[in-house]
């Protein structure tokens, strides 16, 4: 079995939401248990919160597979998104102009941890 120091992490990559939004997300789950954290995503009216849901969900079946953690003592010890690259796309504008037109891309890591919610 794994010790309660085991980290157990999970990421999804190019996640074609803005880096700002989804940390604004990943702050409020940060350090919480697992099953609060669901919760939470649940019910926030954030778009961010899909791709993060999917990505805590993975990590806790990587943790529940490959170190034998349970998920109910599961907490999430690392939550931080990345900047990935960003998508250049013009917009046609007025007199032959072109107007560039940034889509940002992310990396969203969630890592977990057997342990207790008190820090």
């Amino acid at each position: 079995m794994a010790t309660d120091t085991t980290e157990v992490k999970a990421i999804a990559r190019y996640i074609r939401i803005s880096p700002y939004k989804v940390r604004r997300v990943l702050d409020q789950i940060r350090g919480r248990s697992y099953r609060e954290a669901l919760i939470i995503l649940e019910f926030m009216p954030y778009g961010a919160c899909d791709p993060i849901l999917k990505v805590l969900r993975s990590a806790a079946a990587n943790a529940e597979h490959n170190a034998g953690l349970d998920r109910s003592s599961l907490v999430i010890s690392q939550a931080f998104a990345d900047q990935g690259p960003v998508l250049k796309r013009f917009q046609p504008r007025a007199q032959g102009r072109a107007y560039q037109i940034r889509k940002p891309t992310c990396h969203i890591t969630v890592a977990v941890s057997a342990g207790t919610t008190a820090e």
